[in-house]
């Protein structure tokens, strides 16, 4: 079972920056995939970015060029630095990890950014 603790959300000015971090804990060898996810209110989660074990990446449209996800296998962490944070960025973001084809969420972690 492996567990995941989300942390660096908080409230940002639109422009503004922050970083999230995810640690991930448990019995494994190694995490597949590594990402986040956010969800607004009244809309469905959707992914924000994601990374593989061979460091390729996958981010959504509305976060290219803004956001970038990164993972250190040493210590099993994923951080996602946010760039030029925009109001519609607004969300309950969530760390994911695949391991041994088994997905595993944390409980979340806030961002807002205010106009």
């Amino acid at each position: 079972q492996v567990q995941l603790v989300e942390s660096g959300g908080g409230l940002v000015q639109a422009g503004g920056s922050l970083r999230l971090s995810c640690a991930a804990s448990g019995s494994f060898f190694t995490i597949n995939t590594m990402g986040w996810y956010r969800q607004a209110p009244g809309k469905l989660r959707e992914l924000v970015a994601n990374i593989r074990s061979d460091y390729s990446t996958t981010y959504a449209d509305s976060v290219k060029g803004r956001f970038t996800i990164s993972r250190d296998d040493a210590k099993n962490m994923a951080s996602l630095q946010m760039n030029s944070l925009k109001p519609e960025d607004t969300a309950d973001y969530y760390c994911n990890v695949v391991v041994d084809g088994r997905m595993s969420w944390g409980r979340g972690t806030q961002v807002t950014v205010s106009s």
